[in-house]
């Protein structure tokens, strides 16, 4: 169908048994070379509404190569996995096998992404190069020669510069000699071997990284036989999954590895993602341009551009594009990573993930090599959760049904998200092209895509699963939530000055940190959703908690009572040992409070006493009554079962209202601010028999080693009543001073 000043117009003469649907892109043949220019020609004698964005790339598009994109995505991958070992590839040095040559637009732009490089051995379909112990800083130059030569092979490498016992081989040869450093390198005790057998041991080597770029299925699963992954060329040298004794897998090519090869090779350490996952900067560079030269495209017919204006802006934009497509890898393999830190742990979540998805007909989980349940009960004997490979899968189907859901519902017409274009695009295009921008043609689905592929990332796989399950509320108003939380809180500005912290505090902190922050957002949503689902609004809730929160943010510890102050220093104290900024250090060490402030909010709307003293008053209940201590050990408890998992999720919703109740309550006593300590300590002495039958039943609750989840049900009920009689209390009180 083609999209006309008048709407949709089909096609003529064409029976169509599906609905309208304008949007028809082609990945041209050749990658983005010479064929793109084909198609967009005959794009342009139909008249297509998308014009040169039918195929990207070509005269007038991004070349992958050029710019590299699908090896420097696939590199952030690589980079993050040994950013987590604690090895910096930009300045230590690391040893490397690979599967292609350097004439290769992935494999070569890969193999220049850092001089530390020690490529030790590669092959392609034609030779077999080995290099035992290579310089890596002449190395790296000649590879680069190599990489700038039209048409080079293995066969060019200058063999001064191969270390001793290494070599260029062909593969048509019967059989390789194999010095003695190639021995030791690969572990071959034969003094001569044939090359599939050769490559077969490279595929072996000890090595920190597989740089896979090349065309070709090497890797499978020890119970998968070669014609089950359907490369017959390679039958000879394919190894399985667990014989890899590479630290580390970048899949900059496709195919590489079978699924199944990579759970194997995952489940005994391994590190790695999945090919769709490593190299999807090529595609995401062309989803920019298309979307980008739909949109100048448009400005060029209105007259407000030329033709030779645009492709200069669009050449001029190539760096930015580079930018947001690299961020995109790195947001993504972070949610890998951040999933797999607790993967084990949530594995019944996943589990009602994947059976849900089942059960709608969205997923297949034997087609895509998903554990079944009686897989999932081994694991979680053995106390394992979804591989990386596996967790790879599950996020691209979740955000694929996320997106198309919020496609479906009215959340992309919402003028206050009209922010999230600019997100998508560059800076150059957001300034000059703001009109068109909101005028876009896309701009629905894209808002959608941005906030489904920004809430997973930030949230996690399961996020909304767990909230539809916990609060019943739709992905579409558990997205809006999300929205006013994350803006209210200003989680962007925090989770980009973590990402900042690269090599300069630990990856495994940085995540912890990460979670802090998805921890605050779960309980600020599942709180927006329990108290403010029907008058949901962004604009209002921004208006009513942004100042206030940020007033409480920037000044914590004032308003902080004694205990919680305590551990907020102690935490401080330690993230600014680490390396931590001053300024993120605090609002960091105080993720567990800054949940409180919505209700602090509240509280204060609902008595007018001033922001600090109901705050100060809030924590200063909390510590007389030990109520951190209390949310800790809820927070503690491991579920065993989803119902466990919602029980758990209750506690803290109980815990928080009972709490700004005995609040509100207290603060009904006071006429003004100075009044406040008074007040409190005529309220402990009224309600003495209730709260020491509430500090006896904690005292209690300390013994327990494991406490059961019903002791934690009766507790609150205690704390309940009195919150209820503090409250009532309180009205009689008010009542009194009115008459």
């Amino acid at each position: 169908d083609n999209l006309v000043d008048a709407g949709i117009q089909p096609p003529e003469r064409v029976v169509r048994h599906d609905e309208d649907d304008h949007y028809l892109v082609v990945a041209a043949d050749k990658g983005t070379a010479t064929f793109s220019d084909i198609a967009n020609g005959l794009s342009a004698d139909y008249g297509f509404w998308m014009g040169d964005a039918f195929a990207s790339g070509g005269s007038n598009g991004y070349d992958h190569k050029k710019m590299g994109i699908t090896a420097r995505g696939a590199w952030v991958s690589v980079e993050r996995h040994f950013r987590e070992m604690g090895i910096n590839p930009a300045l230590d040095e690391f040893t490397a096998i690979g599967i292609g040559d350097m004439g290769g637009d992935v494999f070569g732009n890969g193999m220049l992404c850092s001089e530390k490089t020690k490529l030790v051995a590669a092959f392609n379909h034609i030779h077999i190069f080995v290099d035992p112990t290579p310089d890596p800083e002449k190395s790296f130059k000649e590879r680069q020669r190599l990489f700038q030569m039209p048409r080079s092979a293995w066969t060019d490498y200058d063999t001064k510069l191969i270390s001793k016992g290494g070599g260029v081989f062909s593969r048509n040869a019967k059989s390789i000699p194999v010095s003695a450093e190639m021995k030791k390198l690969l572990g071959i005790k034969s003094d001569r071997v044939p090359p599939n057998m050769l490559i077969s041991h490279i595929l072996r080597a000890q090595v920190d990284l597989l740089w896979v770029g090349g065309i070709g299925t090497y890797v499978k699963a020890a119970n998968e036989s070669h014609s089950d992954v359907g490369d017959k060329a390679n039958d000879g040298l394919r190894i399985n999954g667990n014989e890899l004794r590479c630290k580390v897998v970048g899949e900059g090519g496709n195919l590489g590895l079978t699924q199944l090869g990579r759970i194997e090779y995952a489940l005994k350490g391994g590190r790695l993602n999945t090919d769709f996952i490593d190299n999807s900067g090529g595609v995401d560079c062309s989803d920019h341009e298309v979307n980008m030269k739909i949109l100048l495209n448009q400005a060029v017919a209105m007259g407000d551009l030329t033709g030779k204006q645009r492709n200069l802006m669009l050449e001029q934009m190539t760096d930015d594009v580079a930018g947001l497509v690299l961020k995109n890898n790195y947001r993504q393999t972070q949610a890998i990573s951040i999933a797999s830190e607790d993967a084990a742990i949530r594995l019944e979540e996943y589990r009602r993930l994947m059976n849900t998805f089942e059960n709608e007909g969205k997923l297949n989980r034997a087609l895509e090599f998903l554990p079944d349940d009686e897989t999932l009960t081994e694991r979680k004997l053995d106390k394992k959760g979804l591989t990386r490979p596996e967790l790879s899968v599950l996020i691209s189907y979740v955000k694929g049904d996320l997106k198309q859901t919020l496609i479906d519902s009215t959340l992309p017409d919402e003028p206050m998200l009209a922010g999230e274009m600019y997100k998508v695009f560059p800076r150059t295009m957001t300034q000059k092209f703001t009109r068109e921008l909101s005028e876009h043609q896309l701009r629905r689905e894209i808002i959608a895509t941005q906030i489904a592929n920004d809430m997973v990332n930030h949230m996690g796989i399961t996020f909304v699963e767990r909230l539809n399950q916990s609060t019943g509320a739709d992905p579409a108003s558990i997205a809006l939530a999300w929205i006013i939380a994350r803006d209210v809180f200003r989680i962007d500005n925090w989770w980009d000055k973590i990402e900042h912290q690269d090599f300069n505090v630990p990856a495994q902190l940085q995540m912890e940190l990460m979670q802090d922050l998805m921890r605050l957002m779960r309980r600020s949503v599942r709180w927006l959703l329990r108290n403010r689902r029907a008058e949901l609004s962004i604009q209002n809730h921004i208006e009513r908690f942004a100042d206030s929160v940020w007033a409480i943010t920037a000044n914590l510890p004032e308003y902080l009572g004694e205990h919680a102050l305590q551990a907020w220093e102690k935490r401080h104290q330690a993230l600014t040992e680490a390396g931590l900024p001053q300024e993120l250090a605090s609002v960091l060490s105080g993720t567990d409070y800054l949940y409180s402030s919505l209700g602090i909010i509240e509280a204060q709307e609902a008595t007018g006493m001033p922001l600090k003293t109901v705050a100060n008053l809030y924590y200063d209940i909390g510590d007389k009554l030990d109520l951190n201590w209390f949310a800790r050990a809820i927070a503690g408890l491991t579920p065993a079962s989803h119902w466990q998992a919602l029980a758990r999720e209750s506690f803290r919703e109980d815990l928080e209202w009972q709490q700004r109740a005995l609040t509100s309550g207290v603060l009904r006593l006071v006429e003004k601010p100075e009044d406040v300590e008074t007040c409190v300590e005529a309220w402990l002495e009224r309600h003495a028999a209730m709260i020491h039958r509430w500090k006896t039943m904690l005292t209690e609750l300390k013994g327990v080693r494991e406490p059961e989840y019903a002791m934690f049900s009766v507790a609150l009920r205690e704390l309940l009543d009195l919150a209820q009689s503090t409250m009532h209390s309180g009205h009689v009180e008010a009542e009194a001073a009115t008459n």
